[in-house]
């Protein structure tokens, strides 16, 4: 399977060095990227061919990864109007409709809309992918075979939830982030330095994401199971109640699908 990536960036970066895990050759990839300081370092740490521009040797490929910020994306899809036969073209672009990127296309359907996250770039990401009803189950596969190689994927059927998606995990890292640099924050105010309060913020939500992660009791068992009543969990948590942050968490996740909502209508004007 040969795959073509229209852009160089991280995102692409981190795909190219998954595939490279999974075994694929250098030959069997390529990519299209304007800039030369950028061709040149894909070059030389993966020793793909890189072009400039979408020339045929581009285009003889399976799958086309539109790797490009949203903002880019009908740019750089012009040049592959009219010129696309049976490829997969899968988008990595937050917001970017099924419908519009078709239309850019000129109607062309088959396509797979995908939102990974950051931790993609050490092989760690989530990935929701959503099909057009133009792709058959091969399609399907390939395009799962590929995100896979950055982390573990999902399938949604209603494209209405990748907004839901983008919310949730596409946004996740940056709560995660978030809660981390409170907790980092109060360990200093509590005397820790500041490279013991990062170390030890961040190894407690590993190691809880970890247990999590390898226990099928319900994450709400699993925090009672470190509540004792009268305890120091049990004020700390009193006190998140009290501030309203679960409550603020839930807010900000619908916040962040009401605004992919809102940058896919952007998106899709002419």
């Amino acid at each position: 399977m040969k795959i073509t990536f229209i852009g160089g960036g991280n995102m692409a970066v981190a795909l190219i060095s998954g595939l490279y895990r999974q075994g694929f050759a250098a030959a069997a990839i390529q990519v299209v990227e304007p800039f030369a300081e950028t061709r040149d370092a894909l070059t030389e740490r993966f020793g793909v061919r890189c072009t400039a521009n979408v020339d045929a040797a581009a285009l003889n490929c399976h799958i086309i990864v539109l790797a490009v910020k949203p903002q880019q994306m009908r740019e750089a899809v012009a040049p592959l109007v009219g010129k696309l036969t049976a490829q997969l073209v899968v988008s990595i672009a937050a917001g970017m409709r099924l419908a519009d990127l078709s239309r850019w296309l000129g109607g062309y359907r088959h396509l797979v809309r995908t939102m990974p996250n950051t931790p993609a770039l050490i092989g760690a990401g989530v990935t929701g992918l959503c099909a057009d009803p133009g792709v058959n189950q091969d399609g399907r596969d390939n395009a799962d075979s590929l995100m896979q190689a950055v982390g573990h994927t999902f399938w949604v059927h209603d494209e209405a939830q990748m907004d839901a998606v983008t919310a949730v995990s596409g946004s996740g890292p940056g709560y995660v982030f978030y809660f981390l640099e409170a907790m980092e924050k109060a360990a200093v105010d509590l005397g820790f330095d500041a490279d013991t309060a990062r170390r030890i913020s961040i190894d407690t939500f590993v190691g809880a994401a970890q247990l999590a992660a390898q226990s099928s009791e319900s994450l709400s068992t699993l925090r009672s199971r470190v509540t004792s009543k009268g305890g120091t969990t049990e004020a700390a948590l009193l006190a998140f109640d009290a501030g309203g942050v679960a409550a603020g968490i839930e807010r900000g996740i619908m916040a962040a699908d009401a605004r992919g909502r809102e940058l896919g209508d952007i998106l899709g004007k002419d």
